[in-house]
């Protein structure tokens, strides 16, 4: 281990001496239903820079279990955030999958709204913005008994709407997707409502932002 010169040190002081702010915007994969707070991805992440050394406060949510891209929007307007935050975070559009029956009818208009949104609460500044695919909840027991293969696929093209808006964007965006995958033979990876993500996949969803996140804090 190198111990950074005192240069450095005075850098890191110096950028660190206001709390960077962080916005989560989603729906119960955002919120952690099931998990304890601070396990939460947005948690874990938050926690995960801090031990790096970035001076970042506990995340702010709107986020709730089962809504969808119009109720994100319509909460967004209630709650009107001021901004800018120095991250914001998007994952949205399961619920518009299973409420829909895996119809995308104007999903990618609501969710470039979403995005425009998410820009603007950094002030306009997109590198700031980190975009997450949809888990994939055909592999887990709230699913059985159901057409898995079906799902599946309706959550591929989902996130092959939202990654084509969030690149059309120039935002971030990570491919969580094929981790949610794994829980098929890991059920350590499933919250004990056999439905969301445990702790432990969430830490994985934390474990790929951060670094992408602390790149632009820096």
């Amino acid at each position: 281990m190198v111990a950074p010169n005192a240069g450095d040190t005075a850098t890191t002081s110096q950028q660190d001496s206001v709390a960077r702010t962080f916005l989560a915007l989603g729906d119960s994969y955002t919120i952690g239903q099931s998990v304890q707070i601070t396990e939460r991805f947005p948690a874990q992440t938050a926690t995960l820079l801090k031990v790096q050394g970035l001076n970042i406060k506990d995340p702010e949510y709107i986020a709730t279990s089962g809504w969808t891209t119009l109720n994100l929007q319509n909460a967004i307007a209630v709650n009107n955030p001021k901004g800018p935050y120095d991250i914001v975070t998007l994952l949205i559009g399961v619920n518009d999958q299973y409420q829909t029956g895996g119809d995308t009818t104007g999903y990618r208009e609501r969710f470039a709204n979403l995005l425009r949104k998410a820009i603007e609460l950094t002030g306009g500044n997109k590198l700031h913005v980190f975009v997450l695919s949809i888990p994939d909840y055909s592999v887990t027991p709230f699913a059985s008994g159901s057409n898995t293969a079906l799902i599946s696929m309706q959550i591929d093209t989902f996130n092959f709407i939202n990654e084509q808006v969030t690149l059309e964007f120039g935002v971030d965006y990570t491919n969580i997707t094929p981790s949610t995958r794994l829980a098929l033979s890991d059920p350590s990876l499933i919250a004990t409502d056999g439905l969301h993500p445990s702790a432990k996949e969430y830490a994985v969803w934390a474990a790929l932002l951060s670094p992408k996140i602390k790149a632009v804090l820096k």
